[in-house]
């Protein structure tokens, strides 16, 4: 027989499921929302929902987004000569939290990892290759982590992309081995755009 309720205890378990919360930080959630004003819990539960209802991945870059393009796919004042390609959406937000770059990004949605299954194909390499066929591209900026992972996907991607004849780099200062982009504080992030270098193909 369990300390809680019940049905407090199935909320314990589906916060525990949350990515850093661990079982007391889903029991001390629970209990908060359990004394919280009804109207708070009823309106987060709201949001919550439509969060999943409405937000989606842009059709053009894979950012998250309500709207589709997104509204840095569809601002003319970003510099569309230059893309920068990210592992996942939540790496947009961090670099432009910086403030630095001014062009348009690129979600590839992972990296290659054949220990975990997940190969060039599963990635969306051949969506960049469209828009750099498509659009007005000149450099491909590679801001992917600096771990083994990493490193394989970026130089997969260099080869791949030298026949299109784009300036093709990557972030390179700032960012220690083996760490993400959601690890790096915004100065780091910035110093590692700004000091970026062409990769050898």
């Amino acid at each position: 027989m369990g300390l809680l309720p019940e049905t407090l205890e199935r909320l314990v378990s589906q916060l525990n499921k949350l990515p850093g919360i661990g079982t007391r930080s889903a029991e001390r959630i629970a209990l908060y929302l359990l004394h919280c004003n009804s109207n708070d819990v009823k309106q987060l539960a709201e949001l919550m929902l439509a969060a999943r209802e409405r937000v989606r991945h842009c059709s053009i870059c894979g950012a998250l987004t309500e709207t589709d393009p997104c509204l840095i796919c569809s601002d003319d004042r970003r510099d569309s000569s230059i893309i920068c390609v990210v592992e996942k959406p939540t790496d947009i937000i961090n670099i432009e939290k910086t403030g630095v770059f001014k062009g348009k990004y690129h979600v590839l949605g992972g990296k290659i990892s054949p220990l975990s299954g997940i190969e060039p194909e599963d990635l969306r390499i051949v969506e960049l290759e469209k828009r750099i066929n498509q659009e007005n591209i000149k450099e491909v900026v590679l801001a992917l982590a600096a771990d083994v992972e990493g490193d394989a996907t970026s130089f997969y991607i260099a080869k791949r992309l030298a026949q299109y004849g784009v300036k093709i780099s990557r972030i390179a200062h700032g960012i220690p081995a083996g760490g993400g982009l959601e690890y790096a504080d915004q100065v780091t992030l910035s110093k590692a755009l700004e000091g970026r270098r062409e990769i050898d193909k």
